[in-house]
């Protein structure tokens, strides 16, 4: 009788034990997802809050340089372009970061010609609204940089663990599939020629 016990109870405890096993990873593999998904949602609200600054920007600027309505629409039609450019969170593929980065960059390429543009007016440089949204677009310009980087640090680890043994296996069951990274945009290896 105890031999009859011990025959069906091995395989019970060796079944537990396995699916306990899989469940850990598999929720792991959860979290990790999440997490990546948490970082996305944070890239998107920096860039979100860059393209809000943009209006009150924009506006500030007509007062003062009416006559630069190229370079100001130019602005706000990378800013629509940007905000029409969306990724859904379990779809961040490598091609779809790209087309994210290059309507955020267009954008970025836009203010900066602005930027230049507006050194041509004292007066708006000693504007304090205009400084004021000057300094916010700055410092948000640089939640993006830490956020950016924060997305790819926790795509870099979600990859890992998906990619090691034996968790490469039950990802691919499962359906995780490896993130993208944010990578430097075009030209960036090379430094920018000043000047005066």
């Amino acid at each position: 009788m105890s031999k009859k016990i011990l025959w069906i109870a091995i395989p019970i405890i060796v079944i537990l034990l396995l699916f306990g096993w899989v469940k850990g990873m598999y929720n792991n593999m959860v979290t990790h997802d999440e997490t990546v998904k948490t970082a996305w949602s944070q890239v998107e609200n920096q860039y979100q809050r860059r393209m809000d600054l943009i209006p009150n920007l924009v506006n500030t600027v007509k007062g003062y340089a009416s006559h630069e309505r190229e370079t100001l629409e130019s602005v706000i039609n990378a800013r629509a372009k940007a905000t029409q450019t969306t990724i859904d969170p379990d779809n961040l593929t490598e091609e779809s970061i790209n087309r994210f980065q290059a309507a955020q960059g267009e954008l970025s390429s836009a203010l900066s010609r602005l930027m230049v543009v507006l050194e041509r007016y004292p007066d708006l440089k000693a504007n304090q609204n205009f400084l004021e949204l000057q300094a916010q677009l700055e410092g948000t310009e640089n939640r993006i940089a830490v956020e950016r980087k924060r997305f790819n640090e926790t795509a870099q680890q979600y990859n890992t663990y998906i990619r090691s043994f034996s968790n490469n296996i039950f990802a691919g069951m499962f359906g995780f599939t490896p993130k993208a990274y944010f990578t430097a945009e075009s030209g960036a290896e090379r430094a920018p020629v000043v000047e005066f």
